[in-house]
């Protein structure tokens, strides 16, 4: 029984505005016949047609957008059934969250729709097979994360990192204290862009690596003290930068790529690069990068790029093109 049924006549317009959740769509309407008929069998509530028609109009009038032509349904929600299905993917597929937290916050999200969005995702499911964090302690992370940064306070970690027997094991014993800044999503992991105290850069944190984490009482350092960010720092760059979100600082990188390359250019790095055609097939490209993360990229995408600067990364992308050579040699 509902809640709502403890007091039925004087929450009867909730009662109705339940049942036009739960039962109703552009595709199926209920008559006022049927919504007398569910408050009865739902809620054991009894009322005529004209309690119907004067609850609808209160609905309305409170900003409840319901259509009343050819039957009753609710015309707006808080979420439709497209919006719906994109965040019980994106639960699905993340890799920060435990098998048993995905298979609950999709159930959660399928409680926002009707019973008729249940039966079109009855198909999803929480596959054992997809990768899933082994932290159990990731929201609990995230949380913390959260009012750290609100409340502009340091942060105490446990960093961790998989061994051979897949297994999360600390890097080192004592706890990483970090000043916390941002928290971001990329490829499908979350991270933390924090300062560790002792430097005046930017580093990043995955935070299904983190446990035991707490808020310090002490205040974090403030933002003009980090090199990066006292310079107008912006979120966007800084990503488009850090595509694989290793720290460092970025450098200019030109290289000549095929023109048919200029999709997962934009992919990867946004807008914000420079394109001169040297051929009918190969352009010249210009952007900042981590260089680090550069050189990764470069390998992901050797056939079809010619790094040329800066010398630095020209060197070691040889260098580990040639190392790669000697092992398929024979």
């Amino acid at each position: 029984m509902d809640v709502y049924a403890r007091d039925n006549k004087k929450m009867l317009n909730m009662l109705i505005l339940e049942i036009l959740k739960k039962y109703t769509d552009a595709d199926h309407r209920l008559t006022q016949r049927e919504i007398i008929g569910l408050l009865k069998l739902n809620y054991g509530t009894e009322c005529d047609r004209r309690s119907i028609r004067n609850n609808i109009r209160s609905l309305k009038d409170m900003g409840y957008e319901i259509a009343t032509e050819r039957g009753c349904y609710l015309a707006e929600r808080e979420f439709d059934d497209a919006e719906l299905r994109m965040l019980i993917d994106s639960v699905l597929f993340s890799k920060n969250l435990s098998g048993a937290q995905a298979e609950r916050l999709i159930t959660k999200l399928k409680g926002l729709g009707n019973r008729y969005f249940h039966a079109k995702v009855a198909h999803v499911c929480n596959l054992p097979e997809l990768f899933h964090s082994d932290n159990k302690q990731v929201m609990l992370a995230l949380d913390a994360l959260n009012d750290a940064i609100e409340e502009k306070k340091k942060v105490s970690f446990i960093y961790n990192r998989y061994d051979t027997d897949f297994k999360l094991h600390p890097r080192r014993d004592e706890p990483y204290i970090v000043n916390p800044y941002q928290l971001v999503a990329s490829n499908g992991r979350y991270y933390l862009i924090g300062n560790y105290d002792k430097y005046n850069d930017l580093s990043h944190y995955r935070i299904d690596r983190i446990t035991s984490i707490a808020i310090l009482s002490e205040p974090a350092k403030p933002k003009k003290e980090v090199r990066e960010l006292s310079l107008g720092w912006s979120l966007p760059k800084h990503m488009a930068e850090h595509i694989y979100m290793y720290s460092g600082d970025s450098v200019t990188v030109k290289f000549i790529a095929d023109t048919d390359l200029i999709d997962e250019l934009i992919d990867w790095f946004g807008r914000d690069i420079r394109v001169k055609e040297e051929s009918e097939s190969k352009m010249m490209v210009t952007l900042k990068c981590n260089e680090f993360a550069m050189k990764y990229w470069a390998l992901q995408y050797g056939e079809h790029i010619e790094i040329k600067e800066p010398e630095s990364l020209r060197r070691t992308v040889k260098a580990a093109v040639l190392n790669m050579a000697k092992k398929y040699a024979e």
